[in-house]
């Protein structure tokens, strides 16, 4: 979905323009997003459905952390560089393009702002991370969050809410190449090189 622009004698919120069945990547595109993070209320299993923008679908997390957890949470980071080199499709089933984390302090507090852009809705994210970590039998960073609930690992809708209840909606999201997902860059990528292959043998 993406905005139009509205003359002036018609509501200047935004409007959705549904996303083309058959994106154009080769045409940048950019969505303004309401405050609410959607333009039109649906519900889903869990909440208000978050639409599909040109940069995909994502979410950023901010929550407090519980005193004395940074080292934890920058422990952790390095937990996942390793589990990733090691096994460099671990976090494949979440459908990642990216993902961010960042500590920073508001006065004497520190938060945790995480960001993730993905290819799969919000509320599958979430569900599929609680069930790869229990198949992997590794723990979340969130539990060094304040408010995380203790039972995550059973109560799929917990965990939802807490990372529904700490979601700061974006009001503007750009592609460069928009609605592409992760598994046809990864696929543009490979006949990229493949066809650079050919084309050294061929001299």
């Amino acid at each position: 979905m993406a905005t139009s622009t509205l003359p002036k004698s018609e509501s200047s919120k935004p409007q959705p323009v549904e996303a083309p069945s058959k994106a154009d990547w080769s045409q940048p595109r950019a969505m303004a997003i309401p405050k609410e993070g959607y333009f039109e209320l649906q519900n889903g299993r869990y909440g208000p459905v978050y639409p599909r923008t040109p940069a995909c679908y994502g979410f950023t997390i901010i929550a407090k952390i519980k005193p004395g957890r940074e080292e934890a949470i920058r422990a952790y980071g390095k937990t996942i560089e390793k589990a990733i080199e090691d096994m460099p499709d671990a976090l494949a089933t979440l459908k990642l393009h990216y993902l961010r984390w960042v500590l920073f302090d508001i006065g004497k507090d520190t938060y945790f702002m995480y960001q993730g852009i993905f290819d799969t809705d919000f509320d599958k994210y979430t569900e599929d991370a609680v069930a790869l970590f229990k198949k992997v039998g590794v723990n979340t960073v969130f539990e060094n969050l304040e408010g995380f609930p203790e039972d995550w690992k059973t109560n799929v809708p917990a965990f939802v809410k807490f990372v529904r209840e700490h979601q700061c909606p974006s009001f503007l999201e750009y592609g460069e190449y928009p609605y592409a997902t992760a598994d046809e860059i990864k696929k543009a990528l490979k006949l990229k090189a493949a066809f650079g292959e050919m084309l050294d043998l061929m001299q």
